[in-house]
């Protein structure tokens, strides 16, 4: 029993430094803690350096005080998973601070209370503190009641089947009834509001965090007096609390991929320069794609992977066409028969092309350099291209939906996708990327909408939503990955093609998979692609 005592007395001296430091924000001295907490230095320091080696606290060198060390924040992040959250809501909390002037709150559901995981104080002396970490009930709280509403009837309904609706002012609704139709109101309206419920003189206003696939993530939430937040005031608030929320969830993805190596695969074969131009070909079950720079046009069916023709200048684009494969080289156009036989093609577009792609009517679309950037219109039989629309940067890659309504482009010097619709003049921006992530490279569209491209330097593939939203980042081992293609039986399987082409010997080390072409099983859960089908157009 003394033993026992011992341990539990030694376990709340360590726990009462914890706090100690941890209420600091500017760290406690070794002196500072011993007049604090009244300890004996030895056992002060016994506990302290105990600490310090579990990453517990840290010493700060400069100042020579202790703070919470790096461990403890790692604990405490793992502990709830939710390091992507916060980092997405740190600009909301900021904004709806100064818009308000009250304190703003990120919480999340931890069992049947919510917790607050992130603050950012008001500019007012008087104002809303609730301390990090501290679990409030769900039911009488803005948050809470938010997140609540949010969620589907049965999730909900096990929340609050075992909860005692205690009444913690006059107001609180412990009435299941009324709390339930509470709930559908704020459903409809989409924010919820606390009405002095948990504490006499404190309203709020909160609004659930989604994400795409409506899960939900917790809540955003402002609170203050009640004298300065009225109630008309928190009626006006509340949409801007619910397209805050929005905005955080439109960061959050659950369909984020991790890259494992199930999932991703070097395809047997030798390596290309400069892999481009993927072209899957339904009628031959046949991937076809270019090394631009060692000219060959290489075929992957069930016989593997082999060169298909070769050329004697660099092939600056490649599209399936009903005739056969139409490539365009540094010395003019060639169309490929099914043999790989080439037949050359007079008076044709030659090095300003910038890029290939078919519309499924059968027509050839390509993008053209012009001294003010470039055209993309349609190529009549003679080659010359009847401009639809002109940009101020080259179009590096760029395909039709399966419609053939709206085509979908990359401007990779700006980091830019755009959209057009075929009967429409005008050029609208579906997403940018900033310059350090890479450039857009290839681009490929699937069934669901999805808009999926290559990042040039980015080691990376990216998938943006059909409203221009990013919702997948995948990580590659190459740093030049240049174009994609869905392929395979039920265009389940994505095709990307890689350059080596002036890479350093130190980025090839690391990169040996560099020039391969790479094979991805995205589990799409039923997405599929557009695919080009050779001699049926």
């Amino acid at each position: 029993m003394s033993t026992a005592s011992e341990g539990t007395g030694a376990l709340e001296k360590a726990m009462d430094v914890l706090e100690a430091v941890g209420s600091s924000p500017s760290g406690l001295s070794q002196s500072e803690l011993a007049q604090n907490l009244g300890l004996p230095r030895t056992t002060l320091y016994r506990i302290i350096a105990t600490l310090i080696e579990r990453g517990m606290i840290r010493r700060d060198p400069v100042r020579k005080v202790y703070r919470l060390g790096f461990r403890y924040m790692e604990l405490v992040r793992n502990a709830y998973l939710m390091p992507d959250l916060v980092a997405a809501a740190s600009f909301e909390l900021r904004a709806l601070r100064d818009l308000t002037g009250e304190t703003s709150y990120l919480a999340v559901l931890d069992g049947n209370q919510v917790m607050s995981l992130e603050r950012c104080d008001g500019a007012h002396t008087q104002r809303s503190s609730a301390s990090l970490g501290q679990s409030k009930p769900v039911y009488c709280t803005g948050q809470g009641k938010a997140i609540l509403a949010a969620m589907d009837e049965q999730s909900r309904e096990e929340i609050l089947k075992g909860l005692t609706l205690t009444p913690l002012t006059p107001l609180t609704l412990v009435d299941r009834r009324r709390l339930n139709a509470e709930l559908r109101i704020t459903q409809v309206r989409g924010y919820a509001i606390d009405n002095e419920e948990i504490r006499m003189g404190v309203r709020c206003v909160a609004a659930a965090i989604r994400d795409s696939s409506g899960k939900v993530h917790g809540a955003l939430s402002v609170a203050g007096p009640a004298y300065r937040l009225t109630l008309e005031r928190l009626e006006l608030l509340g949409p801007e609390l619910a397209e805050a929320a929005r905005r955080v969830g439109a960061q959050l993805s659950e369909t984020t991929i991790k890259i494992n190596d199930n999932e991703l695969e070097l395809v047997d074969g030798p390596w290309s320069f400069h892999g481009a131009f993927a072209r899957w070909s339904e009628a031959r079950q046949a991937l076809f794609w270019a090394d631009t720079l060692a000219p060959a046009i290489r075929i992957r069916d069930h016989q593997g992977d082999r060169v298909f023709a070769r050329f004697d200048a660099p092939i600056h684009g490649l599209e399936l066409h009903r005739n056969g494969l139409l490539v365009s080289h540094a010395h003019g156009w060639s169309l490929l028969d099914e043999q790989g036989k080439e037949q050359p093609l007079a008076n044709w577009p030659g090095k300003q092309l910038l890029a290939l792609a078919s519309h499924p009517d059968g027509s050839l679309w390509a993008s053209i350099k012009t001294a003010s950037g470039c055209s993309l219109g349609e190529l009549n039989p003679q080659g010359e291209l009847r401009a639809a629309w002109q940009f101020q940067e080259p179009i590096g890659s760029f395909c039709w939906d399966a419609e053939g309504a709206s085509v979908y482009a990359v401007g990779p010097e700006t980091g830019t996708l755009f959209v057009m619709r075929r009967d429409a003049a005008n050029v609208r921006r579906l997403a940018s990327l900033p310059k350090g992530s890479g450039s857009p490279s290839g681009i490929a569209l699937d069934a669901e909408g999805g808009v999926w491209t290559t990042l040039r330097d980015g080691w990376s593939l990216v998938r943006f939503g059909p409203d221009g939203a990013l919702d997948r980042m995948i990580g590659l081992p190459v740093p030049g990955p240049i174009d994609l293609a869905f392929a395979g039986p039920d265009k389940d399987t994505l095709y990307i093609t890689s350059s080596r082409h002036d890479l350093p010997m130190e980025t090839l080390s690391n990169a040996p998979a560099s020039g391969h072409l790479l094979r991805l099983d995205p589990e799409l859960k039923g997405v599929t692609a557009h695919a080009c089908h050779w001699g049926t157009r």
